[in-house]
């Protein structure tokens, strides 16, 4: 198997509020999987200031990751016990590898486009004419 990292900068079409500061963009990595011709996607959703495994070390820990992608996949997993978001992004990798289409990891009516699924709304921090704007927005939809 050939495991694979890539960065990625989501930029944020408005600076956006959360109890730790303003976020303008979104630093993301995604981990690509090969195996018998057949490929498999995750994402690491690291947020800088805000996750446990935001560390000096996080790329680091991502490029072992990848070196020793033929570990036994819970010893893997386990040794990266301080690196949540990597942990997911291997796991949803691996689903990923093993789906029908790789980007369907649990196919649904949901992802079938069948039939919605009921969301909280979610309200960014800002002042509070924008936070009012965005309560009725929600309300009205």
């Amino acid at each position: 198997m050939k495991a694979s990292y890539r960065k990625h900068i989501l930029d944020f079409k408005r600076p956006s509020g959360t109890s730790r500061g303003i976020l303008t963009k979104k630093e993301t990595w995604y981990i690509k999987l090969e195996k018998d011709g057949k490929t498999g996607y995750g994402e690491c959703g690291l947020l800088r200031g805000l996750s446990i495994d935001d560390r000096s070390d996080y790329e680091e820990k991502l490029a072992w990751a990848c070196k020793n992608i033929d570990k036994d996949f819970d010893t893997l997993y386990n040794d990266l016990r301080d690196f949540p978001s990597i942990q997911f992004g291997l796991e949803t990798a691996f689903l990923s590898l093993q789906a029908e289409d790789s980007f369907v990891l649990f196919p649904s009516a949901f992802t079938r486009g069948d039939k919605g699924i009921a969301i909280n709304g979610l309200i960014w921090m800002g002042e509070p004419d924008f936070m009012q704007e965005q309560i009725r927005s929600k309300i009205n939809a």
